[in-house]
């Protein structure tokens, strides 16, 4: 009578190797096929049970290296999902970061919180809201975010985060990880930033948003041509050396966006409309063409938020004050505009004050203090801002056109920011008091502005008042040359083109200022220096 084989329970598809007693624990990789020749040799396989002592013949095209090639190390105390590969102690899964794309409409919310927690590390992302913008991008709970709109922001505050994410608009690209997996990476050693940068893609570069103003000669000196195939994309084409180039379009690039409007939203022929009405500026969103197969092939949208600026007529300027025994040297003032909106404008006192120092514009409006957006503040909140700030305050300020360009364009005011110490030189100049006139010296604030006729004059209107002595600014056009150059509504004009008029009846000083050409050089002072009417005008103003 045969000996009854003993049964050793295996993982499925194995055999033992070719000796009957081994303790090394060395298996070989059974093939579909190998399995078939067995059956057809007559050895029984039931649920993985192989008899020891009955060696199943092998009938393979396999050579015995290659099959000494497929062993592997297998622990009977972890168990084998994949005979193919090799378990071991310290394996984990690759850190993988999600892009999340959230689009929201004007005024809604994306969602979801950004917080800092004592003892966890990260921007951790909170309170998603269920069904919300951000839920259906993806975004979870406790997700730590690496990048916001492209740009790395693990080093940067909790403030500055929430600033990008802000400023934003209605479109956000945020690069996340899995708190937990955020973790594991930390404990490792591993960089964050590495891990970014394998995510996104080597040699991928920023869109440019780029102001091109149109030369006499050639024009704006770009056209655009539908790519083939894809009547919403355009390539474009310049002219060598014209505005276009010079503005920091290349040859090749695509256009993504042009005065506010995406491209893939136009047809060729909107476009050429589009492209007419322009006058002599336009403003567009353009990028390389390999960057952009990258932004495709990670379905990640090109927005002006990503852009890196090239010749912007404006941007918002930060001024650091540090307040003298005094003040810090400015009025504010609430003013009404043209549009019917309230703004809050700045005003220097003097040509030695702190406000001075740091390149304040008089006429520039006020749009954050220390980092806050102040747009709904009444002058008193404000005002109260301004002086809970200590000694030192920062302030972001932009011209009145400046503010009107980025609500032209659908883009935030504040997102292309100079700081002080990068500011070009204000259009307002200073004289030194050694070279006032009589009348000047004291506590006055001369500005010497230098005004460029544009097709609708100077910009502003002159008048005279029997109580007060000396012609006066009795209004300047919010958009026009006489604002840009610094002229401020009761400003009193000292000189004209070098030629003192305090003394002169208003039509003397109305026919100078029109021998001056297009061209005109005018001294004034505040009106609170010169002793004439009331600054406030039925306007809510302080001095800080």
């Amino acid at each position: 009578m045969a000996e009854e084989a003993s049964t050793l329970t295996l993982p499925f598809g194995l055999v033992p190797p070719q000796h009957k007693h081994s303790d090394r624990g060395d298996f070989l990789i059974l093939t579909p096929r190998q399995r078939e020749s067995d059956a057809a040799a007559g050895t029984h396989i039931d649920n993985g049970k192989l008899p020891v002592n009955t060696i199943p013949s092998v009938t393979t095209t396999e050579t015995q290296d290659e099959l000494k090639h497929r062993r592997f190390t297998f622990n009977p105390k972890e168990g084998i999902d994949n005979p193919a590969m090799v378990i071991t102690d310290d394996a984990a899964p690759t850190p993988s970061p999600r892009l999340c794309v959230l689009k929201k409409d004007e005024g809604a919310p994306f969602g979801f919180h950004l917080l800092l927690e004592r003892g966890r590390q990260g921007h951790i992302v909170s309170k998603v809201a269920s069904g919300g913008v951000a839920d259906r991008s993806g975004l979870q709970n406790g997700d730590r975010v690496l990048e916001v709109n492209g740009c790395f922001v693990i080093d940067a505050t909790h403030s500055e985060v929430a600033r990008k994410i802000k400023l934003s608009g209605n479109q956000l690209c945020l690069l996340t990880l899995d708190g937990d997996e955020y973790e594991r990476v930390l404990a490792r050693g591993q960089s964050l930033e590495e891990l970014a940068r394998k995510q996104e893609g080597n040699g991928r570069e920023p869109p440019r948003l780029c102001h091109i103003t149109r030369d006499p000669s050639t024009g704006l000196g770009i056209r655009f041509t539908p790519v083939e195939g894809n009547k919403s994309r355009f390539s474009v084409s310049l002219v060598e050396g014209g505005a276009a180039e010079k503005a920091g379009v290349h040859k090749g690039d695509l256009l993504v966006w042009i005065n506010g409007a995406a491209v893939s939203d136009l047809t060729p022929s909107a476009l050429s409309r589009m492209m007419k009405k322009c006058g002599n500026h336009i403003t567009i969103l353009v990028i390389d063409g390999d960057s952009d197969k990258m932004y495709m092939q990670r379905k990640m949208p090109i927005l002006p938020s990503m852009a890196v600026p090239h010749n912007l007529p404006h941007r918002a300027r930060k001024l650091h004050l540090t307040r003298d025994s005094e003040s810090f040297g400015f009025f504010l003032r609430l003013e009404r505009m043209p549009s019917g909106r309230t703004a809050h404008t700045l005003q220097t006192t003097d040509n030695d004050s702190p406000a001075a120092r740091a390149a304040m514009r008089s006429g520039d409006l006020l749009l954050e203090v220390n980092g806050e957006w102040i747009e709904t503040l009444t002058h008193e909140e404000v005002v109260e801002s301004v002086r809970k700030s200590g000694h030192r305050v920062c302030l972001t300020t932009i011209a009145p056109q400046g503010l009107e360009f980025y609500n032209q364009m659908g883009l935030s005011p504040l997102l292309f920011c100079d700081d002080d110490d990068d500011a070009p030189q204000t259009e307002t100049k200073t004289r030194k008091a050694a070279a006032l006139p009589k009348a000047m010296a004291g506590s006055a604030s001369p500005r010497l502005c230098t005004v460029q006729k544009g097709p609708l004059g100077f910009g502003f209107n002159l008048g005279q008042s029997p109580q007060h002595p000396g012609t006066f600014i009795s209004q300047v056009s919010v958009e026009g040359p006489g604002r840009r150059a610094g002229l401020h509504q009761g400003d009193v004009v000292v000189e004209v083109n070098g030629q003192n008029v305090e003394d002169k009846y208003l039509e003397e000083v109305i026919m100078l200022v029109k021998k001056g050409g297009r061209s005109l050089s005018l001294l004034v002072v505040d009106k609170t220096d010169h002793g004439t009417q009331d600054l406030t005008h039925n306007e809510e103003v302080t001095r800080l």
